[in-house]
């Protein structure tokens, strides 16, 4: 780490294989396999498994609705990732034993059934966390200038902004943080190895070291993209919902007006996510002065959440990518 970056080869192709960051280790996902390379006592554990293939005239291949389909699905699978690492992580050697309670449930539920409930429940707590902090805490802030400011749009922004600070101010939190600086180290081999992969060259250390860390595919600029497409859909929709009842106009600043409009722009979310998911998926397969600056900021932003990481952490990249490329070459291109 802290080694000199230099910009990478020219892109000769985009793919659609993706990553996360692990515990020790990356999470790789390609068009028919996932795979997570978690380096244990020096060696690298390799987990390969097929992906469900979904029916082409399938709902869930649908715009808008493959949005938060594929959301719900990266992270029940990120978060099964991100327990597997943890259990081969060298901390993780003693183990606690298992509660009274885990263990009641385990001999009710089952062992299979009984891991389906534990990482349901974390998916739902992470979710519930990043709503209540990046959503919800906004529109509770804005929500008590309802009486100052009488635009739609203007509360909105001003709603943006709030959740905008907060998400830099959380990640810059938690970029200063020893123990993610190694997962966001694994993040920076990960995109590193993209990199590498998508300039055509071979996949050694050497030539994948010298690969920018920064990537426009990445989640971080997901993450922007849903915070921008919020401001505007909100205040596009509230203005709509305000025409179409004059009489909410009339209950401005109490209460009542606040709840209905939170609970409004929350069930607006999926589409705020389907939204960006279909924006990325463009960008993702163009390259031109448009697209580039749309990932302007998420590429900025991922100098706080990627490293520069060493070079066993790139032969963890490099494992993880090589597990998941197609047998027939080119079928993961975008």
């Amino acid at each position: 780490m802290g080694k000199k970056e230099t910009q990478p080869c020219c892109e000769k192709f985009k793919t659609m294989i993706g990553g996360q960051a692990l515990i020790e280790g990356i999470m790789m996902r390609g068009p028919e396999k996932d795979a997570i390379v978690v380096r244990t006592n020096g060696e690298l554990n390799v987990e390969v498994k097929p992906r469900k293939k979904r029916k082409p005239h399938s709902p869930a291949t649908w715009p808008l609705l493959r949005g938060v389909v594929s959301f719900f699905d990266s992270q029940v699978v990120g978060v099964k990732a991100l327990m597997h690492s943890a259990d081969l992580s060298p901390e993780e050697a003693e183990v606690e034993e298992p509660s009274k309670l885990d263990l009641w449930l385990e001999k009710k539920l089952g062992n299979e059934k009984f891991q389906k409930v534990v990482i349901g429940f974390a998916v739902f707590l992470g979710m519930a966390m990043s709503i209540g902090l990046f959503f919800l805490l906004p529109m509770v802030i804005a929500g008590f200038f309802d009486r100052l400011i009488t635009s739609t749009v203007v509360l909105n922004l001003l709603e943006g902004l709030v959740r905008i600070l907060l998400f830099v101010a959380y990640m810059l939190l938690v970029s200063r943080m020893k123990e993610m600086r190694r997962v966001f180290a694994y993040h920076g081999a990960e995109h590193k190895t993209i990199r590498c992969y998508e300039a055509g060259l071979e996949l050694t250390v050497d030539n994948v070291r010298l690969q920018t860390r920064l990537h426009p595919r990445c989640g971080t600029s997901f993450l922007l993209i849903v915070m921008v497409v919020s401001i505007l859909l909100f205040s596009v929709a509230s203005s709509g919902l305000l025409a179409l009842i004059p009489a909410l106009e009339g209950m401005r600043g109490t209460f009542l007006f606040r709840l209905i409009m939170i609970l409004f722009k929350l069930l607006l979310l999926p589409l705020v996510v389907s939204i960006t998911y279909e924006i990325n998926r463009w960008a993702g397969r163009h390259d031109n002065a448009f697209t580039r600056a749309l990932t302007a900021p998420g590429m900025w932003f991922q100098n706080f959440t990627t490293v520069e990481p060493d070079d066993s952490m790139i032969e963890v990249g490099i494992a993880s990518l090589q597990a998941v490329l197609p047998e027939e070459e080119g079928t993961d291109r975008w």
